[in-house]
């Protein structure tokens, strides 16, 4: 909400998160596995900075994404990109698409930027529930295959 009314997400969104992840990591128990969640959470703090020094993401987005990578694992953190990606194109696609209405409102402003934080947001809770339903775990259904009698 924050990203979309000003186009700027507060460092302080960004240590809540942060916190939370730590508080969470805390309240599951010390596991040696967390090494995947801070290597998570480096990678994507430098490329976003990367992103960042070439004007692809803004600071406050490039502090969001790494801080909601901190909630993941290696594995559920290729994935959580992949769907933050996702709803960034989506974001922007809607953000568009109502440059228009916003320009009569006195809302298009700051030229064409996008305010990620939204797909930053919805990526990380379709990750979760990704996660939380268990859906990340389970096969994908495969149809049996059946030849007909003359190519067997």
């Amino acid at each position: 909400i924050e990203d979309a009314l000003r186009l700027r997400i507060s460092n302080m969104t960004s240590l809540v998160v942060v916190a939370g992840a730590v508080v969470a990591a805390l309240g599951a128990g010390p596991s040696w596995a967390l090494w995947q969640n801070a290597v998570a959470f480096a990678a994507i703090l430098a490329l976003g900075t990367l992103a960042f020094s070439n004007g692809w993401l803004g600071g406050g987005d490039v502090k969001l994404f790494a801080a909601t990578a901190l909630w993941f694992d290696l594995r559920s953190a290729v994935w959580l990109v992949a769907l933050i990606f996702l709803a960034g194109g989506v974001v922007a696609v809607c953000y568009l698409l109502s440059r228009p209405f916003r320009r009569r409102t006195g809302g298009a402003k700051k030229g064409g930027r996008v305010p990620y934080g939204i797909a930053i947001a919805v990526g990380a809770l379709g990750m979760m529930y990704v996660l939380r339903a268990g859906l990340s775990h389970r096969p994908l259904p495969v149809a049996p295959v059946s030849f007909p009698a003359e190519q067997r």
